[in-house]
């Protein structure tokens, strides 16, 4: 089955240079059915552009704001039937695609993740990071109902046909726990099969991370709320 591989860019040409040729070369030992989308700023802003153009990867500039604004923009333009969404900078090694992807396939999940946190995971993320992170997978794994070690990172593979279905109104790195909740809610049960893979977190290759600290807490804090609402009815999904 085919695979749409998303990556959310913003100023990451040198990274890309570096990643575009691995994630080719781990994606083939599954499968030739894919295409790889890169979503750029609303205006491009480096070299992402001539890149994507070396490497074979489609060149799309988000429509929308933001990192949320980015990820629906990437479920839009997505065309396989799966969809598999990765960091650009380098923190997630594509090495772990195929692991990914198995599992997926093998156990037909509605959602596998690339985990810090399960067993084998590593995250070499400063300490500070590692215990907020933990502070809010453990908050959200409360609040939204889903049994995984890691509901915070982006590396993950997913039906496309059930992305396309669900409404996201996130701005931040939050729709990435909206979204989890949201399909779930649209199981007959309300049970979301998730299975996780290990694999260690690396540090970013090239360049300065984007993520504004207070921004990205004080936008978690307000859609830890906003969740446990729609979860239990009080709010419109």
């Amino acid at each position: 089955m085919g695979v749409s591989i998303v990556l959310l860019s913003y100023k990451e040409a040198e990274n890309l240079k570096v990643l575009l040729p691995q994630i080719k070369e781990n994606i083939e030992k599954c499968t030739k059915d894919y295409d790889i989308l890169v979503i750029d700023t609303e205006e491009t802003l480096d070299e992402t552009p001539e890149v994507c153009k070396e490497f074979g990867a489609k060149y799309i500039n988000q429509e929308e704001p933001h990192f949320g604004g980015a990820f629906r923009t990437a479920i839009k333009y997505a065309d396989k039937e799966w969809f598999l969404i990765m960091d650009s900078d380098g923190s997630h090694p594509p090495k772990y695609i195929p692991d990914i992807y198995r599992k997926f396939v093998e156990g037909h999940y509605d959602v596998v993740i690339g985990s810090r946190y399960t067993k084998g995971g590593v995250s070499n993320d400063a300490v500070s990071s590692r215990i907020m992170s933990h502070m809010l997978n453990f908050a959200y794994g409360i609040v939204i109902g889903v049994n995984a070690k890691d509901l915070s990172t982006d590396y993950r593979m997913y039906q496309t046909k059930q992305l396309k279905e669900v409404s996201l109104s996130c701005e931040n790195y939050d729709v990435l726990e909206e979204v989890l909740l949201k399909l779930k809610l649209r199981k007959p049960n309300k049970k979301l099969k998730v299975g996780e893979v290990p694999i260690t977190f690396s540090k970013r290759l090239y360049g300065e991370s984007k993520r504004q600290l207070l921004k990205f807490i004080l936008s978690y804090l307000k859609t830890i709320i906003r969740l446990f609402f729609i979860r239990i009815g009080v709010v419109k999904a």
